[in-house]
């Protein structure tokens, strides 16, 4: 049995762009679509498991009124007959009928168990059940269908009911993050947004009336080709001037321009209820306008419209502040409308790094008896021969790492990296150097200044060193390095940069992969799912299994490549962990000792696993080679190779 979550989403800006850019396939005048959509903190918790048949079940007393459980045989006519009556469930079914059509899957047993998501209010209920539908069969079935995938399947599932319904409603299955999404003719592109301040939206249901149905009819009988003058403008509507906002929108997003992006969310009304709202007397919304337009309200907002296919549905502000925030949904509830909160946050940028240094390097005995084995001298490109330690801070400081945390096995080995990053040379020896290695000296010096440092006391595993370095991580996403393993990067940007960049679209736990044979995955823990991009660089983990038996790996964690190859990924030694990481750490540790096994070893991968589970992860191939030495046959290679 899994268990899933699907957010309902709000539609920021480019409300029905979605349906009007597909008519390019019919009309090459008309403009891509272009939409601002984020997925909310709302939606729909359920269990899922494989069954004969399809069924669905509730126990969330949020449905209680509109629902009966429902349970169809995997016949698809019978399916498709359900999608086309209209019913409750015709979403679903619809669904599943395209499943069982074109993957020849068996069924599914759905039980919601919450629904924090209203319905038939513009947050995309509809969408949301079809995409939790569209995931279950593609987990529980092993389907190896990335996002997109299952957005695509969803809205395939929703057209073959009555609605006629646009492509950016599925963003719900992209998460609660903020993504740009293009729609050009059967082509859907999505792009991560960040924001550069807390944006406080507050959204609510306003109680009333909307047919949704109705007014997409009535905007579709405008496309492929405008015959009138209000026709026209539609088009224009939602096309050049959608676009002009939605560049405008990105820009205030980015840069932190709250009040601009509030004005910019009232001047987009003004232009729906002039071009679009005239086109259907279903977007007739008096009571969207009477709350737009509460003397109680403008002073707490910077802005306000409607949300989704618009209508009495919902309304959306964006308020003046935090406090503000509280206020108005304060203010919407006692007025009988359902009101929510949202906060979009500005993603951490990742200035911090850890560095576990505490093994002993057992597999470079005797040498470590006097040498810790991140001192070992590896000659570099440029002529110099640096220490393990010294290479990966620099490549730290050159991704503008600001601070760097070292796990250490005990006090007494602070004295090394002192001596060695805070100490300075002596004048006998500083005067042997050239000037451009007096230079230097500062370098390591400046770089002295950024390490703090933590110990791990009792050798209890991976995951127990990185979690003694949480009070410094401190909440912040941080860069984990391997302490035995180099990293170089094949183009101008470090390794370690190319993540944290990637990090800053996705805000999601996120771990660095490269592919090894099928005869060396039992040395390593393998990770599989599927690619999220065309270039196969981004991969939606959904499985990691440590140091599996090739037999088993052949048979379930394979991943294609894109000449339909399997090939077998494994960590490459730069992660980029979320806070949950560490909550979760101090779960395992905690549960050890309650159950006084204090000799258990806490193991990181046992942590991201479960955090994956709730929260999901993110593979990258970096452009890059990885050097292990943390062996002496790795070692030797890695002494011949790092500097070609």
């Amino acid at each position: 049995m899994l268990n899933l979550f699907v957010p309902g989403r709000l539609c920021l800006f480019g409300e029905h762009t979605d349906w009007a850019g597909h008519y390019r396939t019919m009309n090459a005048d008309i403009l891509p679509g272009a939409a601002i959509v984020t997925g909310i903190e709302q939606g729909i918790y359920a269990e899922v498991e494989k069954s004969p048949t399809f069924e669905m079940y509730n126990e969330a007393p949020e449905l209680s009124d509109v629902w009966s459980d429902f349970s169809c045989r995997m016949n698809e006519s019978e399916l498709k007959a359900v999608a086309r009556s209209g019913s409750f469930f015709c979403y679903c079914a619809g669904v599943a009928s395209y499943m069982l059509e074109w993957y020849k899957v068996g069924g599914v047993r759905i039980r919601i168990t919450k629904m924090t998501l209203p319905i038939k209010s513009g947050l995309s209920s509809s969408a949301a059940i079809c995409v939790l539908v569209a995931r279950a069969f593609n987990q529980l079935y092993k389907l190896n269908l990335n996002t997109l995938g299952e957005m695509n399947i969803a809205y395939v599932g929703e057209l073959r009911t009555s609605s006629r319904c646009g492509r950016l409603d599925q963003a719900c299955a992209f998460g609660v993050k903020p993504n740009l999404m293009i729609f050009d003719g059967d082509e859907i592109e999505v792009k991560p947004l960040n924001v550069k301040k807390p944006l406080h939206w507050v959204f609510a249901d306003l109680g009333s009336e909307k047919d949704t149905i109705r007014i997409l009819s009535d905007l579709n009988k405008a496309y492929p080709f405008a015959t009138t003058e209000a026709e026209q403008n539609l088009h224009k509507a939602l096309g050049e001037w959608n676009h002009e906002m939605i560049e405008r929108a990105m820009n205030y997003m980015a840069t932190g321009q709250k009040e601009a992006l509030g004005r910019l969310m009232t001047e987009s009304e003004e232009m729906f209820d002039k071009f679009i709202a005239p086109m259907s007397p279903a977007l007739w919304a008096p009571k969207l306008h009477e709350v737009l337009n509460d003397p109680k309200i403008l002073p707490l907002v910077y802005g306000g419209k409607g949300v989704g296919s618009h209508g009495d549905g919902s309304v959306q502000f964006l308020a003046c502040n935090e406090e503000a925030q509280h206020q108005l949904v304060d203010y919407l509830n006692a007025q009988d409308m359902r009101a929510y909160s949202l906060t979009l946050h500005p993603v951490h940028t990742v200035r911090k790094a850890i560095i576990p240094v505490a093994g002993f390097g057992t597999r470079l005995y005797p040498s470590t008896r006097s040498l810790k084995k991140d001192f070992f001298p590896i000659p570099c490109a440029d002529g110099k021969v640096r220490p393990v330690i010294l290479i990966l801070l620099e490549e730290l400081v050159r991704s503008g790492i600001e601070e760097i945390c070292l796990v250490l096995g005990s006090e007494e080995e602070r004295a090394l990296y002192t001596e060695f990053f805070e100490r300075q040379l002596s004048d006998e020896h500083m005067s042997k150097l050239n000037a451009e290695n007096q230079e230097y000296e500062n370098h390591i010096l400046d770089i002295g200044k950024r390490l703090h440092y933590v110990y791990q006391h009792e050798k209890r595993g991976f995951g127990h060193a990185v979690y003694q370095a949480a009070e410094f991580a401190s909440n912040e996403p941080v860069l984990l390095l391997l302490g035995d393993t180099l990293y170089r990067s094949n183009t101008n940007k470090p390794c370690a940069l190319q993540m944290i960049e990637k990090y800053e679209h996705y805000n999601q736990l996120m771990v660095s992969i490269h592919p090894i044979p099928l005869a060396e995955v039992s040395h390593y823990g393998i990770l599989s799912g599927v690619w999220e991009n065309k270039e196969h660089t981004l991969l939606n983990v959904d499985t990691m299994k440590e140091k599996p038996k090739a037999s088993y790996a052949e048979e379930f964690l394979g991943v294609r490549n894109s000449e339909g190859k399997k090939e077998y990924y494994s960590v490459f030694g730069q992660y980029i962990l979320t806070p949950e990481v560490f909550e979760q750490l101090a779960l395992d540790i905690s549960k050890a000792d309650a159950e006084g096994d204090k000799t258990r070893e806490i193991e990181l991968t046992a942590a991201l696993e479960t955090v994956r589970q709730k929260h999901g992860m993110i593979g990258i191939c970096l452009n890059g080679t990885m050097y292990d030495m943390g062996n002496p046959r790795a070692l030797r290679n890695c002494v011949l190779s790092f500097a070609e």
